[in-house]
């Protein structure tokens, strides 16, 4: 399936990014019934990094976490987190980077960011769903406390991703040798 150094790069990049997104659950500012946190940057790069092989550290890590390891935000771990009303935004994450990770191997910028913005939107509309369903809130009320607060900062989200991912392709170590 792949060579030896590519099998090795997806290794090392999916340690990599499963620890970046556990280190982005821990940078929190607490919100209800959501925090914020830099997880989805960091999907987003994985995205842009690892292309569709991004999925495999974002199922990796929700299911370490599931397990008990303590990587969700603020170390916390088990199902009973995927159960809350942060379980779809998890979720979303797999979507995010399946969406991402295939938009950015065509080579067009348009594409990228048109990947970024439709990933960012997945894993809201994951989140704003799961949030109705595991907190009876109708789901205009659960996207205004699971949506409309995080727009500025999925905007950046998506700005920095973006910009991050395009220095790491312009140095030639972005992985993108098959």
């Amino acid at each position: 399936m792949f060579g030896d150094t590519k099998r090795t790069e997806i290794i090392n990049q999916t340690a990599l990014f499963i620890a970046l997104f556990a280190i982005g659950g821990y940078i929190t500012v607490p919100m209800i019934p959501v925090p914020v946190t830099l997880q989805t940057l960091f999907i987003l790069l994985c995205g842009c990094v690892m292309k569709r092989h991004a999925v495999i550290p974002t199922v990796l890590y929700i299911i370490l976490g599931t397990l008990g390891l303590p990587v969700f935000h603020q170390m916390t771990s088990g199902p009973g987190i995927l159960m809350g009303p942060t379980g779809g935004y998890m979720f979303g994450f797999i979507i995010a980077a399946l969406i991402v990770g295939f938009a950015c191997e065509r080579n067009s910028k348009a594409i990228k960011i048109a990947g970024l913005i439709l990933g960012t939107c997945a894993i809201t509309i994951c989140g704003v769903i799961w949030i109705s369903v595991s907190t009876g809130l109708s789901i205009a009320d659960s996207f205004l406390v699971g949506a409309v607060p995080f727009v500025f900062g999925d905007i950046l989200k998506i700005a920095a991703a973006y910009l991050i991912s395009e220095r790491i392709e312009s140095t030639g170590t972005d992985g993108t040798d098959d």
